[in-house]
């Protein structure tokens, strides 16, 4: 099974506000960027569409090591809240509608294709991918804003 390294963020100016996202997927020492852009979102539907739109991006079953600074996308996963809304009729904890639900259900059927393993990596740090990413998410916006 191929190995792909993907790191993802997310940015928004504003919260909502216009948003960006990115992603870099790494492969037997090949490199792509994914960016994408909306007019008015949150960061958290940006950090999630970064996720989403690296694992479709995959042409088959892959064993995937996903990084990301979002502590709600890793979380989600790793600590079960995906599977515990989906057992809830897609209700959190606390008995509220989970947001970004569409993000979740499509994020969820990529998941299923793969195995991932999730990686926390600190915001803003010293680790080189995750601050070439944060930039492509910024400039995604940016140039989402230089349109406007």
């Amino acid at each position: 099974m191929k190995h792909v390294t993907i790191y993802t963020d997310g940015s928004c100016k504003g919260n909502p506000g216009p948003g960006g996202w990115a992603a870099i997927l790494c492969c037997k020492g090949h490199e792509r960027e994914l960016l994408g852009s909306a007019p008015q979102t949150t960061n958290n539907r940006m950090e999630l569409t970064a996720a989403l739109q690296a694992l479709r991006a995959l042409k088959e079953r892959c064993k995937v090591s996903l990084y990301t600074d979002s502590q709600y996308l890793r979380r989600a996963f790793v600590d079960g809240w995906i599977v515990a809304w989906q057992k809830r009729g897609w209700i959190t904890a606390s008995g509220n509608p989970v947001l970004n639900k569409d993000l979740w259900v499509a994020l969820w059927n990529e998941v299923q294709r793969h195995n991932i393993y999730w990686f926390k990596v600190k915001a803003h740090a010293d680790d080189k991918l995750n601050n070439r990413v944060d930039r492509l998410a910024v400039q995604a916006c940016n140039r989402l804003l230089e349109k406007s």
